[in-house]
């Protein structure tokens, strides 16, 4: 999605990989996997270091689970895995995420977690059943969807806008 929007992407697997980025997306996935292969790769605290520094990040689904207290230890939530239910009741939904122009954002929703306890400095930004689904707290989002399996690039080009003044998609909250 971000390269469609203009930016360069690359993977990242190593710390290496984290130098000169800008912005950072923390995929869907497999939390487990990935906290094996973050601790394996020795990841864990370059994570750390590169958001706390400013850089800013995306987390959906697995990647808003790897930001929680319980993980990464960098957004302050607690998150529910598997909240709406396991892979069978997944399931699509249109979501009024606050600020976000353009009108509600379809949502793809795979064995999806929810916000369980948002701290305070945490911003709800979008509910689906009342429970939060996506969350600012600083240089930080984090959706509990798959923004990137649907056409909207919104979220995407926000977080590619969030490391300079332009706030064309999302107003400030």
């Amino acid at each position: 999605m971000v390269r469609s929007l203009g930016a360069r992407a690359r993977e990242v697997r190593v710390p290496a990989d984290l130098e000169g980025l800008h912005a950072l997306i923390i995929p869907g996935g497999e939390s487990t996997v990935m906290t094996l292969g973050i601790e394996r790769e020795g990841l864990a605290e370059p994570l750390r270091s590169l958001v706390r520094a400013g850089t800013p990040v995306l987390g959906t689904c697995a990647g808003m689970i790897m930001l929680d207290r319980e993980h990464l230890g960098l957004l302050d939530v607690s998150t529910r895995r598997n909240a709406f239910g396991r892979q069978i009741r997944s399931f699509e939904a249109d979501v009024d995420l606050a600020g976000l122009r353009g009108g509600p954002m379809h949502a793809v929703f795979i064995r999806a977690p929810w916000v369980a306890e948002p701290g305070a400095g945490v911003e709800i930004l979008g509910r689906v059943e009342d429970h939060p689904v996506a969350v600012r707290q600083g240089n930080m989002l984090a959706v509990s969807f798959h923004p990137e399996l649907a056409a909207d690039p919104r979220l995407h080009e926000l977080l590619l806008q969030m490391n300079g003044s332009d706030e064309r998609a999302m107003r400030a909250g």
